[in-house]
């Protein structure tokens, strides 16, 4: 039963537009988000009273979404981190979730790296000083010697890991649940969290935002950082205390920081870390390329009219 599709996330049709023309040749009508931001709650609330199903970006879908939607029967994320979307609430509704597993951790990781790279060899700031007419030249720092800690050793992680393996680099990293194969595999050593922050160099941040996760990056662990060292969140921005890697950074504990992920999102033009010539920004923009949008939307689009046609969508996160 055709019907349609709500897609959240920006740029679709410019991006995405065999996903689109997909939908479209199974019967979908798609409508797509005009704004280059998520949707607000209460703009959901006019989006999805006749939508069958939503392809999704890290607007919040919870019980007061799902209350004013009582077509709706499969939400897919563009993306792969969900906690913007409350499983209990759409399991009770009896609308099926998936995500894009996998389809956008070679970008993500990608990004790590350059983030690590710019802090080290400080870019951003020559390329601003060089453009206002400063001849300013300051000594870097190689990547290769250095020991990266990777908290966390999911998929993304695990590129991150293949990705540095001709850099001449020693990798460490902290699990719940190690991955041993993957990690013999690419010549990664686990170890306690407090021994990955002590012994790196470099931590780049891979977790997923859960209870137990939120908040990790405070400033008790911040002070257990090697001094000096270097930090890089390209995961979410749930896990860090803002003023903590603030007071870390401004103090000389840390010697730099590259986010891609914030606490609120868009975050405000007047957060102190901007503020900082340490700290490398980018709008949660990590798993954006042609590449991965590509992907992302096929593998999206065709969970949708999996569904319709009474098939098991890929990546399916919930039991209805």
């Amino acid at each position: 039963m055709p019907g349609k599709v709500l897609v959240t996330a920006t740029n679709y049709s410019k991006y995405c537009l065999p996903a689109r023309k997909m939908l479209e040749q199974n019967g979908f009508e798609v409508t797509e988000n005009p704004h280059d931001r998520p949707y607000t709650t209460e703009e959901l609330k006019t989006k999805v009273p006749d939508i069958v199903a939503a392809i999704v970006g890290p607007d919040r879908w919870n019980e007061d979404i799902f209350r004013v939607a009582p077509n709706l029967k499969i939400i897919t994320r563009f993306g792969v981190g969900t906690d913007n979307i409350d499983l209990e609430a759409a399991t009770r509704h009896g609308i099926a979730v998936t995500n894009a597993k996998g389809q956008n951790a070679a970008a993500v990781a990608e990004q790590a790296i350059g983030l690590m790279l710019c802090l080290l060899r400080e870019i951003p700031l020559l390329d601003k000083k060089i453009r206002t007419g400063e001849w300013t030249r300051t000594v870097g720092r190689n990547l290769g010697g250095k020991t990266i800690g990777l908290l966390g050793f999911g998929m993304i992680a695990q590129k991150v890991a293949e990705k540095l393996s001709g850099f001449s680099v020693k990798i460490i990293a902290f699990d719940q649940y190690p991955n041993r194969e993957a990690a013999d595999r690419l010549g990664v050593t686990f170890a306690g969290l407090d021994e990955v922050l002590a012994q790196s160099d470099l931590v780049s941040l891979h977790l997923p935002a859960t209870e137990e996760t939120i908040g990790i990056m405070n400033h008790g662990n911040f002070e257990k950082m090697k001094p000096g060292s270097f930090f890089v969140n390209t995961a979410r921005g749930a896990l860090v205390n803002d003023k903590d890697l603030y007071e870390a950074l401004k103090s000389g504990r840390l010697a730099g920081a590259g986010l891609d992920v914030y606490n609120t999102e868009p975050t405000a033009p007047d957060n102190p870390l901007f503020a900082l010539d340490n700290v490398v920004c980018t709008p949660h923009t990590s798993g954006d390329t042609l590449d991965t949008y590509h992907d992302v939307s096929m593998s999206t689009a065709q969970a949708v009219i999996d569904y319709f046609n009474g098939k098991k969508p890929l990546n399916l996160l919930n039991q209805i």
